[in-house]
């Protein structure tokens, strides 16, 4: 597995791992989303086949400095349970380091225990009750 950062260099890269999104990404939204300082695209390839991504966005606040929010993550059901999304999710959390964030946090919906078991994995702590 190869996990890259992505710029605006890898726009046609990141349009053709649309499969990854909820939705196909839009160019010009993709191309704004990566030239924007604090915005972050990782991609993770398996055999040169687009398998994930992770995006995390630096976030500033008054009594906690820089955190990094991780805003999405996705992964191609046929490379489920092989370690990807872990992966992305340590990949952007040693990003958040390089950069100077703080922490790391990540919204999760109630009930969706199988994104909160990931991320517990990964280190984080146990949700805030909605």
């Amino acid at each position: 597995m190869d996990i890259r950062r992505m710029s605006t260099a890898d726009l046609q890269r990141v349009l053709d791992a649309g499969h990854l999104f909820d939705a196909a990404p839009h160019p010009d939204w993709t191309e704004d989303f990566l030239s924007r300082p604090g915005h972050h695209l990782l991609l993770a390839d398996v055999q040169g086949t687009p398998a994930g991504f992770v995006t995390g966005v630096e976030i500033a606040h008054p009594d906690k400095g820089l955190e990094m929010l991780l805003y999405e993550l996705g992964v191609d059901e046929a490379f489920r349970r092989r370690g990807i999304g872990r992966a992305l999710i340590e990949a952007l959390k040693a990003l958040a380091r390089d950069v100077g964030c703080s922490g790391m946090w990540v919204p999760v919906e109630q009930g969706n225990d199988v994104a909160t078991a990931l991320y517990r994995s990964t280190g984080a702590e146990e949700p805030e009750p909605g």
